[in-house]
């Protein structure tokens, strides 16, 4: 299985399946894309709910496809969270047990959130030596704030869900869900079916009071604990572009910098170590 599609009344869903994960692999790509070319197109769906099948929502890349050509094949993750933003119909992203990396940033694409409390929300890249190359840098300082957002890349640690939730002026997790997440996505969908504009997290704006020297305060703070490696501090120069810059020139200067990050020894050994630990681990 990749990702299938089903009709609930007016509403699409669309299921990411590709366990153990839904990580976002080349097969998953092309068929989550049809599915949602298709709703778009059909006059019949006046809403798309974008869920995960069993244990998560989305893992993010399929760490088998790392590193080949697959991973960037078309239709890749920067097509598909284009695609989410340019639907005619509100796109939801139901949130829920494990949101991390690529399905991070393919939930940032989507016109809402809503999640389950306990889901497990993070972008990791850093520990493997990267910046989020999908746009990570630029969305959630956008829709978290800054301060939240850089702590989350920096150390790339796991945030439950129901503590994003509580800060104040997010704009991450639309709607917190007890109970049924599927029922509870289904019925926000249909609230805000006719709502328009659709809301976009890259046309939010991301401020800093005292944005100069609180960079260089964490990108100090960032080469001080990191010692030798860089991706931390890269982290703080991306999110500052997201700051200081236009949305498209903040993408340009993160997807920079996770191709100057791949080639680094730090990153090399980085995943070396990541494939190593989990090709130890007992079946």
């Amino acid at each position: 299985m990749t990702a299938t599609s089903t009709r609930h009344g007016a509403v699409a869903v669309i299921t990411l399946d590709n366990p153990p994960v839904n990580g976002l692999g080349y097969d998953t790509r092309r068929a989550f894309a049809a599915h949602v070319q298709a709703a778009d197109a059909d006059p019949a769906v006046t809403a798309i709910v974008i869920t995960g099948a069993g244990k998560a929502f989305s893992g993010g890349a399929d760490i088998k496809e790392f590193g080949s050509p697959k991973a960037i094949a078309e239709p890749n993750l920067l097509s598909l969270i284009r695609l989410l933003e340019s639907c005619s119909k509100p796109v939801v992203a139901a949130i829920h047990s494990v949101c991390m990396g690529g399905g991070l940033e393919l939930s940032l694409g989507c016109h809402y959130r809503v999640a389950a409390p306990g889901a497990s929300i993070a972008l990791p890249e850093v520990k493997i030596g990267l910046v989020p190359g999908a746009g990570g840098t630029q969305r959630l300082p956008r829709a978290l704030g800054v301060e939240t957002a850089l702590n989350m890349i920096v150390s790339g640690d796991p945030v439950k869900s129901e503590v994003l939730a509580q800060v104040p002026g997010q704009k991450l997790i639309d709607r917190l869900i007890d109970g049924d997440l599927l029922a509870g996505a289904l019925a926000f969908a249909e609230e805000v079916a006719a709502v328009r504009p659709l809301p976009l997290v890259r046309n939010l704006k991301a401020t800093h009071p005292e944005s100069d020297a609180y960079f260089q305060f964490a990108r100090n703070t960032a080469k001080a604990m990191a010692k030798n490696f860089p991706a931390p501090a890269r982290c703080v120069d991306c999110i500052e572009q997201a700051v200081k810059a236009k949305f498209d020139a903040g993408m340009v200067y993160e997807r920079e910098a996770f191709v100057a990050l791949m080639m680094t020894p730090e990153c090399k050994a980085l995943r070396h170590a990541f494939f190593a630990e989990r090709a130890a681990r007992p079946c």
